[in-house]
C-alpha cells in the first residue's frame, strides 16, 4: 500500500535567545531543580544561558502564557503547581485528541513513518534500561507526534502541539511514577501493532486507554503525597 503518512523530516526552526531561555527554564522544572512555587530569577537564568535579561523576561512571559509559570504579586514568576485538577483536565483533553487523530486517518501505519516509529520504540527500550526518565519523556512525545501528525489530522495535531507545550510536565510525571515507563512502552507497542494491522478502531481505543492509565497513575501518587 502507498505510504500515506507525510514525511516527518522538517528543517529545525530558528531558535531565538528567548527560546533558549525558555528551554532552560523548562529543563529546570522538568528535572526537578525548580520545584512548584520556586521563584525564577531573571539574572540567574540569563547567566546560565549566556544572554541578557531581556530575552529571559520574554521567555518568562511566554511560559506564564503556557502555564509553566504563574505570576505572584510582590514575588514575580514562580513555577506553577502540578495539581490533580490540572492533570485530570489536561490528560482528558489529550486522550480525546490523540484518539481522534488516529480515527481521522484510517490507513495502516507503513513505510518511512513506521520505520521512524520503530526507531523511537527501540530507543525507548534503551532509555528504560538505563532509567533515563528525561530521554523517555522526549521519546514519548515523539511517538505520539509521529502517529498523530497525518495529512487528515493536521488541525488536531496543531492543537496537540499547543497542549503538549503545557503538559511537558509529563517528565515530572514520569519521575513520580517511574514504574510506568515499561508499561507505557508496552502500550506504545500495542498501539503501533494495531496501526500496522490497519485496526484503527482498536488503536484509537488503546491510545485513549493509554492516556487514562497515565492519568490514573499520576493522580494516585499525587494524592498520596498530598
Amino acid at each position: 500500500m502507498t505510504e500515506v503518512f507525510p514525511p516527518s523530516g522538517r528543517p529545525k526552526p530558528f531558535r531565538t535567545k528567548a527560546d533558549l531561555a525558555a528551554d532552560h527554564i523548562k529543563q529546570m522544572i522538568m528535572s526537578g531543580r525548580a520545584q512548584p512555587g520556586t521563584k525564577i530569577i531573571t539574572r540567574v537564568v540569563a547567566e546560565a544561558v549566556g544572554v541578557s535579561d531581556t530575552p529571559v523576561r520574554e521567555a518568562i512571559k511566554q511560559l506564564v502564557s503556557e502555564e509553566w509559570l504563574v505570576e505572584r504579586p510582590h514575588i514575580g514568576a514562580v513555577v506553577a503547581e502540578f495539581t490533580v485538577d490540572n492533570v485530570r483536565e489536561l490528560y482528558g483533553i489529550r486522550a480525546a485528541l490523540t484518539s481522534l487523530a488516529l480515527q481521522l486517518h484510517p490507513a495502516p501505519l507503513s513505510g518511512a513513518r513506521l520505520l521512524e516509529v520503530d526507531t523511537v520504540l527501540e530507543a525507548s527500550v534503551v532509555a528504560i534500561d538505563s532509567g533515563d526518565v528525561a530521554a523517555f519523556a522526549g521519546l514519548n512525545r515523539r511517538f505520539h507526534s509521529l502517529i498523530c501528525d497525518t495529512e487528515k489530522s493536521r488541525l488536531v495535531h496543531r492543537m496537540l502541539v499547543g497542549l503538549w507545550s503545557k503538559t511537558e510536565t509529563a517528565q515530572r510525571g514520569f519521575r513520580l511514577v517511574p514504574w510506568r515507563l515499561p508499561k507505557s512502552h508496552a502500550e506504545h507497542v500495542a498501539i503501533r501493532d494495531a496501526l500496522v494491522e490497519g485496526d484503527i478502531g482498536r488503536a484509537s481505543e488503546l491510545q485513549y486507554a493509554h492516556e487514562m492509565a497515565a492519568l490514573a497513575a499520576l493522580i494516585e501518587v499525587m494524592e498520596e503525597e498530598r
